[in-house]
């Protein structure tokens, strides 16, 4: 993250008060920088979708002719992250299998997982589901939370911890460092805000950039991602998170263009949200014969065909208690 968090985030005494005029702000909110999908304003640099994104996103990359003057090629990896609050059943748990299969049709290399919950969450029952994601996955979770946070990665978790959500006593926000391929880590945070109002997760999301602010150093790429339970893409809390993360159109959709990620498919609950550095790779999440120019939101209710997801169900996210569908995004990072 080419960013000084200092400059970034300037909080008044009161957590209720932001300061939105903070030095180098300017730079997030440039129009023509797009998250969550390529550029706005007709685009003059779309998305590029030419790299494979679909069934196996792993590290294996490609190389493209470096600039004229270097020593060689540049290489790239392929890097799919997914948020998921996809529990089903009456327990707020993967137990039954509906999110997990969900998780397993579309391959991803790091999950950012919220209501983390397996069987009785031993050490046996945890490693058992992240196994179903991908065998031999890392993992990070929070301790004794109800309904946990957590992070599922490919590659190796360097540290991981938790910071207090001073909102909440059932969860906490939770991080991770992943050695992801190249030169630069990965800072992954899973968060899952609170239904209550758009005021207090704006406070729930003031809280999480002063603990970045603090804790997370410049270099590296960013994601922060999960259920921000939020109503509209207009609340406060997006302003906060916007000091960090690039938030604007076009957003992850589904192959009928809905980008909504409630149940009913009416409210913007979900998100993966990318510093610039990262965004600046992001490319076409491509699944089998489909392709998706801003990022897939995933509700197995409308993908056609389901082939293209093996094992998910037509009926997965229509599960019982399931009230929330999955969002994919791709990136083509370069590893030397």
């Amino acid at each position: 993250m080419n960013k000084t968090f200092a400059s970034l985030l300037c909080v008044a005494a009161s957590m209720a008060v932001l300061n939105l005029a903070c030095e180098g702000r300017e730079g997030l909110q440039d129009p023509q920088v797009a998250q969550d999908g390529g550029q706005v304003d007709g685009g003059e640099t779309p998305l590029d979708g030419g790299s494979d994104g679909g069934d196996d996103a792993g590290p294996d990359g490609g190389t493209d002719a470096g600039p004229e003057g270097d020593a060689g090629p540049t290489e790239y990896a392929n890097l799919r992250i997914m948020t998921a609050n996809l529990t089903s059943g009456e327990d707020q748990s993967y137990d039954l299998g509906h999110g997990l299969r969900l998780m397993q049709g579309v391959k991803p290399d790091v999950v950012l997982v919220q209501e983390f919950n397996y069987g009785r969450n031993g050490e046996d029952d945890l490693r058992q589901m992240v196994d179903q994601v991908g065998p031999g996955y890392h993992f990070a979770r929070e301790d004794d939370a109800l309904i946990a946070n957590g992070i599922i990665s490919r590659w190796p978790i360097i540290e991981s911890g938790e910071w207090d959500d001073p909102l909440t006593a059932t969860r906490d926000f939770v991080w991770a460092r992943i050695d992801i391929p190249g030169p630069k880590d990965l800072w992954a945070v899973s968060v899952h805000l609170l239904t209550a109002d758009g005021d207090v997760r704006f406070k729930e999301a003031t809280a999480l950039i002063e603990r970045m602010h603090i804790a997370v150093p410049m270099d590296g790429y960013l994601v922060i991602g999960g259920d921000l339970n939020t109503d509209t893409r207009g609340e406060p809390c997006f302003d906060v998170l916007r000091q960090l993360v690039v938030i604007t159109a076009p957003y992850p959709a589904d192959g009928r263009g809905n980008t909504n990620t409630s149940h009913p498919r009416s409210k913007p609950y979900d998100h993966v949200l990318v510093d610039p550095d990262l965004r600046e790779y992001q490319q076409a999440t491509t699944i089998g014969t489909n392709t998706f120019p801003a990022g897939l939101v995933l509700d197995s209710r409308v993908y056609s065909p389901l082939t293209d997801i093996t094992p998910v169900a037509a009926g997965d996210s229509n599960a019982v208690n399931m009230q929330h569908m999955g969002v994919v995004k791709d990136f083509r990072i370069p590893v030397n």
